[in-house]
């Protein structure tokens, strides 16, 4: 959730007047991987699962597999059709969040106000560094060359006033470059951009805005507020806003936005998932990770959210509230389930699921019951959750196990609470 917030108009000119740098490593899983393999640097390569099992799709690939035509989230097989003799590598992501933190530890040379959008991504407040430094693009510069030259690793980096142009500067040009939007030329590089360049227009939003005559940013800038809100509700006046440059967005200090908004875990199926029963079976054990690691921080969710992947690639996510504060499986399969069937129409197998706990409180946090709970009997699952949880430290994950668990051990057999992949954190906190 978020609120648009109005300023007067001495404080949105200062807003304005902000140099904000948005700072993407190029390729970053297959440029760390062959950085450590210079034997491979020259072949395509991606960073993957298990092509047995095809967990993982691919999760990057480096400028060789792209220029042949891979693309990050297809199933293996797909990618090697297209890349005839591609690497695959399976992820290390210690070793990823090993680099992720030294390349944010250059940018804080030049500014404390950095904000991580995931492992590969940071937007960087340099504002009140301008008169040490130089300009924005001089501090861009600066720290594109030391991250080459120190970590062995490129970056692209957008120069802007806000941080949504700084995203979409960012993604401009790659590999290795470094592109300026400014206040007085924005119109002029942003609006002839397709709608889908844009920062949270995805494929349904950008079908639902070509049916409407919209292409480009600029239509969506152009466009009357009222009629992309009734479109698209909410996002219609957001995404307005953000084509015309009216991103007020603060950069948070990374120790401001490193705390922990939600806790999920996503897999890619063995297999394409076709009935009802299938889902469930991954959703539990997608259930079961999410819930010890919400006990394992001491919290507990108030909500859910799903995203379902099909065999198409194409993607939803949904999301709503739970009756109680949870950490429970049970509770959170049961929502995740929910909003599955009430979304989901079936129209393609399903073959990936990522399954979040969301609106995250503390697990002591007090909470109003309804004539007809029960607080025993959470306190007895409580309980239990928390033996399984020390069962599973002391001798291993599959020292206990669901026996619905047992019906499909391809689509079972996997432990995300281990082997969970980060994902990005979203724009909106």
């Amino acid at each position: 959730m978020f609120v648009l917030i109005a300023v007067r108009e001495d404080e949105n000119m200062e807003k304005m007047s902000r140099t904000i740098l948005h700072v993407d490593m190029n390729n970053f899983y297959a440029s760390v991987e062959c950085l450590y393999r210079p034997e491979i640097r020259n072949h395509p390569v991606a960073v993957a699962g298990d092509p047995l099992n095809r967990h993982g799709i691919i999760l990057a690939k480096n400028m060789i597999a792209k220029k042949m035509g891979v693309k990050t989230g297809e199933a293996i097989w797909e990618a090697k059709q297209k890349a005839p003799g591609l690497i695959t590598v399976p992820p290390d992501f210690q070793k990823y969040l090993r680099f992720s933190r030294l390349a944010r530890k250059i940018l804080y040379d030049y500014t404390d106000q950095i904000e991580a959008f995931g492992l590969d991504e940071n937007w960087a407040d340099v504002t009140g560094s301008l008169g040490l430094f130089g300009t924005g693009y001089d501090i861009a510069e600066k720290i594109r060359q030391r991250v080459k030259d120190e970590l062995g690793v490129t970056v692209s980096i957008g120069v802007s006033f806000n941080k949504i142009f700084a995203k979409l500067g960012s993604d401009l040009k790659k590999p290795d470059a470094i592109t300026a939007i400014s206040a007085d030329e924005f119109e002029k590089i942003v609006w002839p951009l397709p709608a889908g360049d844009l920062l949270y227009v995805g494929k349904a939003t950008e079908r639902k805005l070509r049916n409407l005559g919209v292409i480009t940013i600029g239509g969506i800038a152009n466009c009357p507020v009222d009629v992309l809100t009734r479109l698209l509700g909410k996002w219609g006046e957001v995404l307005w806003l953000f084509a015309n440059g009216k991103d007020n967005a603060p950069v948070r200090k990374f120790d401001e936005s490193a705390s922990v908004k939600s806790i999920g875990n996503g897999t890619t199926c063995p297999r394409d998932l076709t009935t009802e029963e299938d889902i469930k079976l991954v959703f539990m054990v997608l259930a079961e990770s999410v819930a010890a690691r919400l006990r394992d921080y001491g919290l507990k969710c108030t909500g859910v959210q799903i995203m379902v992947r099909d065999s198409s690639l194409y993607y939803m996510t949904r999301q709503s509230k739970l009756d109680k504060p949870t950490y429970l499986s049970s509770d959170i399969l049961a929502g995740a389930m929910k909003l599955f069937n009430l979304n989901y129409d079936w129209r393609r197998p399903v073959r990936a699921l990522a399954l979040s706990g969301i609106n995250l409180v503390t697990e002591h946090s007090g909470i109003e019951l309804s004539l007809f709970d029960d607080p025993q009997q959470d306190v007895i699952k409580e309980k239990l959750a928390n033996t399984v949880d020390g069962l599973r430290k002391r001798f291993g994950h599959n020292a206990v196990l669901r026996a619905s668990a047992l019906l499909d051990n391809r689509l079972t057999g996997f432990n995300p609470k281990e082997e969970h992949t980060i994902h990005p954190v979203s724009y909106f906190r």
